[in-house]
């Protein structure tokens, strides 16, 4: 009789506990800071390229006046040509509306930034991102090149394939094959897209590298191990202009 009052008290504690969350669940690492990254990609009319280039390196202040450009390139190989790309660095969501609003407002940044490129773009691209926890965004020593590699993985999030990820990016950062800029996790978007940026001296500085990180058991080991979870990947190499924060 006493084991069954025993029982019957476990089991009316257990029913008035609060719910738990399996972490099994969980796809990653909570994103705790609100800090995010807007990538855009404009697709240029091949026979405006160099206006719309001129009109940007003109007015660029009319924008950066508002929030922070991280970096602005011009794609070099990779994909469709007469190609742009630039990264801006928002607090969080509100900051993102305000500064939103804010442009609504600036009529010289309308009239001479906003409605003269429109006008010489066929398409724009947006996607929010975030770094991912065991990164910070570094700035290179000096000026190069950049590539962006962009790698679609498997549905799971970061917990199914965050660690095997981390251990091949990091694999090339410690061998010195090329420096790390920033890994970057899509949360807008395509989801299951993760973004690391490169920097490299040169071209061939770059080609170099990946030559010899190909023959570096060590890398071939950890690449192999994030591959299971990787659908497809994809790069840009990447031309700083001379007003990009990042070189």
């Amino acid at each position: 009789m006493l084991a069954l009052r025993r029982s019957l008290t476990k089991a009316l504690a257990a029913r008035t506990q609060a719910p738990q969350v399996c972490s099994s669940f969980a796809t990653g690492p909570r994103q705790y800071d609100g800090t995010f990254y807007e990538f855009h990609t404009y697709y240029v009319k091949p026979s405006k390229m160099n206006e719309f280039l001129e009109n940007v390196k003109k007015n660029i202040h009319l924008r950066t006046a508002h929030s922070e450009l991280v970096g602005f390139w011009t794609v070099e190989f990779g994909g469709r040509m007469n190609k742009v790309f630039h990264i801006w660095k928002y607090d969080n969501f509100a900051h993102r509306t305000e500064v939103q609003k804010a442009l609504a407002k600036d009529k010289e940044w309308q009239e001479q930034f906003l409605i003269p490129n429109l006008a010489l773009t066929d398409k724009q691209e947006s996607e929010i991102t975030y770094l991912v926890p065991w990164c910070k965004l570094e700035k290179p020593p000096k000026d190069g090149v950049y590539e962006l590699a962009t790698f679609q993985m498997k549905p799971g999030g970061p917990a199914l394939w965050g660690d095997p990820f981390k251990r091949a990016v990091h694999s090339h950062v410690n061998q010195g094959y090329t420096k790390l800029v920033g890994v970057f996790h899509a949360e807008y978007g395509i989801l299951n897209r993760v973004h690391v940026l490169w920097w490299n001296e040169s071209a061939d500085s770059r080609a170099a590298g990946r030559h010899q990180s190909h023959e570096d058991p060590r890398v071939v080991a950890a690449v192999r191990e994030s591959v299971n979870f990787l659908g497809s990947q994809q790069n840009m190499l990447l031309i700083p202009m001379s007003f990009s924060p990042l070189k």
